[in-house]
């Protein structure tokens, strides 16, 4: 009796390099799931499909690297946001620049186009949303309300209602006919990363760093349940198509959950670490991340995940996977969206804030639209998704006074969705697919080989923009990390095997100046040694005792410090953790301390200002995180009332107790002022470190 063939039920498709620099963000085509678009350091906006290695279009025009990339619902727009503030929304029919939209004065944070009219809302740094008419290029509306950086923007499915989501740990709802808030949701006590409408009821899905996910009744506006223990912030969450449950993309799992009651129906187990988008086509969730200037994505087979309808389920909240039931026949138990049977034009009686908001295009937009491209990397693949009818460059499809490159395809219509095939899942005992690319010892096949096996693109294919970053090869062939000849270089933001990186990563694959080949016995050119495994241990275990004196010494100290902390307040632990000199004990005991802001007082600052100060000159990524939270928590909490009690006339009389804070505000004025300097010529950084600088030099603007 034959075997039963067993897939996998989620799996790595493929890695690549998407840009010359790190990426900063990135997103997937909702309708499509195929269709990914990243931007990055390097000013550029690059368009994928998924699972080819080719780059189908690179967009250029933006000066500051993008923060924020948003495509509209039938995958024929795309809106990018940068950090000097401006936007810029391509069409990618016609292979062109479509507006500039300038307005915010800081990181536009986040994006999201209208599901029916031409609007575009984005959310920035400094604290604004604006709605925005991309055919009048104009500003309709602009929403205050927010206290910090608003980090989601989601419309409603019937375009009514626009939620946003920010750091100051509240969830927004805002009615775009009134141009007013309508209700604001508390309940988090982190930041709020992400939020996401049901796509047919009156349900909205908020994930915050907090570690929770919280779902709110958009018709009596309140809180319906809470899902805690997340094993990390949530960044992403997805509704699946029919509403039946709330997908949650986690710390290397994806977990399902309903929510009347909350419950976790299934986890399922993917190695894909900080995933930042989510879409579902064909029955698989496609998940992608991405790290430095690389971007993975993965596939998850949702026939094998258990799910669950609209009847509710055993109260009892636990992990543990219940049997999936069919959809319940009886009526939602919500109010349903009424969607418009016919493309709206724009919301109803929508207010202009100003004359400055309505004003016309300037000279200088003007000339950066003209000096924004689409260019197209990769024909073949473009023609496929796009399916353009004319031929490339035909002058009939171009405006005039155009240039030829930038209208180098008109299009009449987009792939569906639904003609996509689903991808392939490996066998889940094919050793040769599991196999990860950081493993040692893996054999290389020739050049030739690879090029028969894998019918590698022509030479004058590869050879085309040679300067350009080139992708990766798909992870899901059997042989990982192929270095191939005949492919141009990949440029990436890692440094020379040698020389150690100016900030060593918080997630890297593989540690720091380490190599597999120091550990192997040197094998002669002239003759083919065999591997012994005792010479192979031996040279693996050089080091290990120097090692485990390390750790043990931290661990101790760890130890030390939590019997402070048992006994005493947390002012002294800190000081013990301060006294010990080892800053690896410091960032473990403010991860801690940062999770739970009333920990937090004053006389706790001026301990750890000066520690903060070594953490943000640090080369160790994690540290500098770790000293941005805290330095922002002692920033919103406690600057107020130092500049208030330094700005208050001296009291009559003698009174201890206001001497002794007057005196702790003094010290971490003078602290602050120190650090400020620091903050301030870091905040030209790109990426995520000059964001979260750029962030704390507005938080410390009182202090010049």
């Amino acid at each position: 009796m034959a075997t039963p063939v067993v897939t996998k039920t989620a799996w790595k498709l493929q890695e690549i390099v998407a840009h010359a620099s790190n990426v900063s963000s990135l997103v997937l085509g909702k309708a499509s799931g195929r269709l990914l678009a990243t931007g990055g350091d390097d000013c550029r906006v690059n368009l994928w499909s998924i699972n080819k290695p080719n780059c189908i279009m690179s967009l250029t025009g933006h000066t500051s690297p993008v923060e924020s990339v948003r495509l509209n619902t039938p995958e024929e727009l795309i809106v990018a946001g940068s950090q000097s503030g401006s936007i810029r929304v391509w069409d990618l029919e016609a292979a062109k620049i479509l507006r500039t939209l300038m307005g915010h004065k800081a990181n536009i944070c986040s994006l999201d186009f209208h599901p029916y009219g031409e609007f575009v809302a984005s959310g920035s740094q400094d604290t604004n949303i604006k709605l925005w008419d991309i055919r009048r290029k104009g500003c309709v509306f602009r929403y205050r309300g927010h206290s910090q950086a608003v980090r989601c923007l989601r419309f409603s499915p019937d375009g009514k209602w626009l939620a946003s989501a920010a750091d100051d740990h509240t969830v927004k709802l805002w009615d775009l006919t009134a141009g007013k808030m309508m209700s604001e949701f508390p309940g988090h006590t982190g930041p709020v990363n992400v939020v996401e409408f049901h796509p047919n009821e009156y349900l909205l899905a908020s994930g915050s760093s907090d570690r929770t996910i919280r779902f709110w009744d958009l018709e009596k506006f309140q809180v319906v349940s809470c899902i805690e223990g997340e094993p990390g912030p949530v960044r992403s969450v997805l509704f699946n198509p029919d509403g039946c449950c709330l997908y949650s993309g986690c710390q290397d799992s994806l977990r399902v959950y309903g929510w009347e009651p909350e419950r976790c129906f299934d986890v399922v187990l993917v190695n894909w670490g900080k995933v930042a988008d989510l879409a579902i086509c064909n029955d698989q969730l496609i998940g992608v991340a991405f790290s430095q200037s690389n971007v993975s994505s993965y596939v998850v087979d949702l026939t094998r995940v258990t799910r669950t309808g609209t009847v509710a389920q055993d109260p009892v909240q636990d992990s543990r996977p219940i049997t999936q039931q069919l959809p319940h026949p009886s009526a939602p138990l919500r109010r349903i969206y009424e969607r418009p049977s016919t493309t709206c034009s724009k919301p109803q009686r929508v207010k202009h804030n100003s004359e400055s908001e309505r004003r016309s295009p300037s000279s200088e937009e003007e000339r950066e639209e003209r000096e924004s491209r689409a260019e197209i990397q990769n024909a073949e693949d473009y023609n496929e998704i796009f399916q353009p009818k004319n031929s490339i460059n035909d002058p009939a499809r171009r405006a005039p006074g155009e240039p030829k490159s930038s209208a180098s395809f008109a299009l009449a219509g987009r792939t569906p969705p639904r003609r996509s095939e689903p991808f392939p899942a490996p066998l889940e005992d094919d050793a040769s697919s599991s196999r990860g690319p950081s493993q040692a010892f893996v054999a290389r096949p020739s050049p030739d080989l690879i090029s028969e096996l894998f019918l590698l693109p022509s030479d004058t294919a590869t050879a085309k923009d040679a300067s350009k970053p080139s992708p990766a090869m798909d992870m899901q062939f059997p042989v990982p990390n192929l270095e191939i000849p005949p492919r141009p270089p990949v440029v990436t933001s890692t440094p020379a095997p040698k020389s150690e990186p100016a900030i060593i990563p918080a997630t890297r694959n593989e540690p720091i100046g380490l190599k597999a080949s120091e550990f192997l016995p040197a094998v002669k050119i002239s003759q083919q040694a065999e591997l012994v495994d005792e010479d192979a241990m031996s040279q693996i275990r050089k080091g290990h005792d120097t090692m485990c004196v390390v750790l043990t010494s931290r661990h101790k100290n760890l130890d030390t410090v939590r019997a402070v902390w048992t006994t005493s307040d947390i002012k002294t632990s800190v000081d013990s953790a301060v006294a010990i000199n080892d800053l690896s004990v410091v960032v473990d005991l403010l991860n801690i301390v940062n999770q739970k802001a009333s920990l937090w007082k004053l006389d706790l600052c001026t301990t750890v200002l000066p520690q903060i100060e070594k953490l943000l000159q640090s080369k160790y990524e994690s540290y500098v995180q770790t000293g941005c939270t805290s330095l922002k928590l002692i920033l919103q909490r406690f600057l107020p009332l130092i500049t208030d009690i330094l700005a208050a006339p001296p009291s009559v009389g003698v009174d201890i107790s206001r001497e002794e804070r007057l005196h702790k505000c003094r010290l971490c004025y003078k602290q602050l002022k120190s650090i400020s300097g620091l903050v301030k010529s870091k905040s030209g950084l790109s990426g995520r470190h000059g964001s979260a600088f750029r962030e704390l030099h507005l938080l410390m603007a009182s202090l010049d």
